[in-house]
């Protein structure tokens, strides 16, 4: 149901509504994680190298779909704290038409350029063939992750974590049994895998994207709603289109990182597309409960309540940190059985490759959602400049360190650029953070001190 995050202790506001979207992301990220795990258990590790190969590249498609997610829940959520329901939903109905230009052209650009892309970076002749395979059929589903997430966005800008993850929690199980049955019972190999994903992803769409419009219908407005408006496009793309180029570059920079890896050969590909699905599902969750953070404060900036802007800052702080502590032991100290979930043989290079990464890595995982909280207070009230700083820092520094480390110190100087570009990035994110009104002495309740 709607909520209004405006009111009540921040600390149980933010742990009601974020801990419901960390439960969803979770499920959302087992979408990638059953591909990878099927692949890897039932077809072989050519297999998981191509799904974990492609999925680099699907990265840049989820960016656009993030952007539009993002754009809208901001703007929303400053219109529903304000209580102007005519131009949310006019805001609403704007980004499912932009949405689905946008879609549409990413799709045909897609299906014209992927086997392009997937040689651009290298793909080793052995997995190319799956590679495009599993990449097309993705491209034909973009709809569905595109609607998806926009409808997410309007869910958790309405104040309401709890109906997206039900939806999740469904067809991200009904996703892992589907992958099963397609590879061992009809035998589709790595076709199979991304038809499950087809076919559960887009129910989950349509019954949410009906759940909105029933959800939308309920709300009384007392003047006529305009189906599209320029005005409500610019303001959500003033969110939307720094979040998509944020999230595009570091695709394409994980890109420039997957091309380093494919010059290691097939085992190496195949522990990193393993580790790096247990990396992302972590750094997924954190974004998610970033981007929560930004609903809670936008919904506060309409209702120009700053003061639980910071409140909620340490709110958010204490419930990322105390969410990292046993993901680091866990990845740290169990990451050879982890890996191996992915892997049909618990020894060779494949299995040393996805602990070294993780070992490297997760220990970081305080500093990067102390990154990603700051980051979801930026956004959240359209401190955009200084967000997309913080990010570009991040991506630059990894790109740069993964390609000049990785001949003298081969995969561990790959690895180590995380570390280094988190803790950068982490350091901007806070300093700029601390520039905003709510860290002044004498908040200034005024709007205009966003501008």
């Amino acid at each position: 149901m709607n909520k209004d995050l405006t009111v009540g202790n921040p600390s149980t506001v933010l742990r009601q509504f974020c801990l419901p979207l960390f439960g969803s992301i979770i499920f959302q990220q087992l979408y990638n994680i059953a591909d990878s795990l099927v692949a890897g258990k039932f077809i072989g590790e050519n297999a998981l190298a191509a799904v974990g190969n492609s999925y680099e590249v699907t990265l840049i498609f989820i960016a656009f779909a993030f952007g539009c997610n993002i754009g809208c829940s901001v703007i929303v959520s400053q219109l529903f704290g304000a209580k102007d329901y005519g131009n949310m939903k006019t805001s609403v109905y704007t980004t499912l038409i932009a949405g689905s230009v946008l879609c549409g052209l990413l799709m045909i650009g897609g299906l014209l350029e992927c086997s392009t892309l997937l040689r651009l970076i290298h793909t080793p002749a052995e997995i190319l063939a799956d590679s495009e395979l599993y990449l097309n059929i993705y491209i034909w589903g973009l709809p569905f992750l595109f609607f998806y997430n926009i409808a997410t966005g309007i869910f958790s800008a309405l104040g309401d974590s709890k109906t997206p993850f039900l939806f999740l929690a469904a067809s991200s199980t009904s996703n892992i049994a589907v992958d099963i049955l397609f590879v061992t019972v009809f035998h589709m190999g790595v076709a199979g895998v991304a038809w499950a994903t087809f076919l559960c992803q887009g129910i989950s769409c349509i019954l949410a994207i009906a759940v909105i419009l029933k959800r939308l219908a309920a709300i009384k407005t007392d003047k006529h709603v305009a189906i599209f408006s320029w005005a409500s496009l610019r303001r959500i793309a003033v969110i939307a289109v720094p979040s998509i180029l944020q999230q595009s570059f570091i695709s394409v920079g994980n890109i420039v990182i997957q091309s380093v890896i494919n010059g290691f050969g097939p085992g190496v590909i195949a522990g990193y597309s393993a580790s790096i699905k247990l990396n992302n599902l972590v750094i997924t969750s954190f974004t998610t409960l970033g981007n929560g953070i930004s609903n809670y404060t936008a919904q506060n900036l309409g209702a120009k309540k700053l003061d639980r802007i910071r409140e909620g800052f340490r709110a958010g702080l204490k419930l990322v940190w105390a969410i990292c502590l046993p993901l680091v032991l866990l990845y740290f100290f169990a990451g050879r059985w982890l890996v191996y979930i992915f892997m049909d043989n618990s020894t060779g290079t494949a299995i040393d490759t996805g602990i070294q990464f993780l070992r490297i890595v997760s220990p970081f995982y305080f500093v990067v959602s102390t990154k990603l909280v700051a980051d979801g207070i930026l956004r959240g009230t359209g401190m955009m400049a200084k967000f997309m700083t913080a990010t570009f820092t991040d991506l630059i520094l990894r790109v740069i360190l993964a390609l000049t480390l990785s001949a003298p110190f081969g995969t561990v100087g790959v690895w180590s650029a995380w570390p280094i570009g988190w803790s950068i990035a982490m350091c901007l994110s806070i300093l700029f953070y601390r520039t905003g009104p709510w860290a002044a002495k004498n908040l200034n309740l005024h709007a205009s001190a966003f501008d």
